[in-house]
């Protein structure tokens, strides 16, 4: 229970400060565009349901978050689950979408991210959606990062691609702050 409530703390924290760091350099176009794109019915993919990723074992529903009463982005509620961003682009769409696991064991038993940091540039994972649509995706890199990095970069993308970054916790446990030492993200593009 002290991993799972850790993990969440953390999470909360580095969410906070990717927000609080994207809101201080003009992320309101980013918000808006993804407005704009919901209202003009320019939306061509449906809502992820599973995430599979074979490599490392991983089924997992998918819980749909937003932020927390501070700002941050939520975490999913089940340690089995992963939890996709749902004010950010949908898997498919051009930008990156973001979906969020934990990590670390609760009550002897592991997280559904766990394992994440096995995936290598290449390895493919998949998204199905609730219009009975698969979309497949390839690593192209793995980051990790300090939980007061800048890492807005995981949340936006001006390329005109199509991306999906999964993040989860890594590193030693900090007993002070209950949290872990690092992040862990790995960034995939659209086969």
């Amino acid at each position: 229970m002290v991993v799972f409530v850790g993990f969440a703390i953390s999470a909360v924290l580095i969410f906070y400060f990717i927000f609080k760091n994207s809101t201080q350099n003009n992320s309101a176009p980013f918000t808006a565009s993804i407005v704009a794109s919901y209202e003009q019915g320019k939306i061509s993919f449906g809502l992820p349901i599973i995430l599979k990723i074979p490599k490392i074992n991983v089924e997992s529903g998918i819980e749909y978050v937003g932020l927390t009463s501070d700002g941050a982005m939520d975490v999913p509620k089940n340690q089995d689950n992963v939890a996709w961003f749902k004010l950010g682009q949908r898997p498919g769409e051009d930008g990156s979408a973001v979906i969020a696991g934990h990590y670390g064991l609760k009550d002897g038993k592991p997280s559904v991210f766990d394992n994440l940091h096995k995936l290598v540039k290449g390895d493919k994972l998949y998204i199905e959606d609730d219009q009975g649509k698969a979309i497949s995706f390839v690593v192209r890199e793995i980051k990790s990062y300090d939980p007061q990095a800048n890492a807005t970069e995981v949340f936006n993308s001006n390329d005109g691609k199509s991306h999906l970054n999964l993040i989860t916790c890594e590193g030693t446990w900090d007993e002070i702050f209950k949290t872990y030492s690092q992040r862990l993200v790995v960034f995939t593009d659209r086969e």
